[in-house]
């Protein structure tokens, strides 16, 4: 039997995306019946040349949203232990760990641009990292306040 260790935070961070599949299909498809539209009236009049830019416009949305949903797919997870603090990037392709470092001698850097949380970092000497992202200034706030918290508790009840 494995003694896994307790964790005290286990925080998945992913970037917020309001538009479902469906919603994606239906904006693809109103630019697309917009786009032939437009191309039968090009034609109509002659314009051979112009139906091509309709096309390659089309192309760049569905390569952007493709980017977009991409992205959407990868996330950080942060958790800490007693012993570590421990960054992972997840993607559909699988995990890596980006960051590991000790809980008592990690700190939580705070940047703040007039007032508003604008970047959390973790710090191990001369070692940072960004945290949070894709969070906004709020949800940062309240990342690092958790991410504080779990680190105290975690170093109180291992010195206790």
């Amino acid at each position: 039997m494995t003694d896994q260790p307790i964790l005290y935070m286990d925080d998945a961070i992913r970037p917020y995306r309001s538009m479902s599949r469906q919603g994606l299909l239906v904006i693809l498809g109103v630019l697309l019946a917009f786009n032939l539209l437009i191309t039968v009236f090009l034609f109509a009049i002659g314009a051979f040349p112009a139906p091509i830019f309709l096309g390659v416009d089309f192309v760049g949305v569905l390569i952007a949203f493709h980017v977009s949903n991409r992205r959407a797919k990868v996330g950080q997870r942060v958790q800490v232990t007693h012993d570590e603090v421990r960054v992972i990037r997840e993607r559909a392709d699988g995990a890596a760990t980006l960051w590991t470092s000790p809980t008592a001698f990690t700190r939580v850097e705070i940047e703040k641009d007039d007032g508003r949380v604008c970047r959390v970092r973790l710090r191990l000497r001369n070692r940072s990292m960004a945290l949070a992202a894709a969070l906004g200034p709020a949800e940062q706030a309240e990342f690092a306040a958790r991410l504080q918290a779990a680190m105290r508790t975690a170093l109180a009840e291992r010195h206790a």
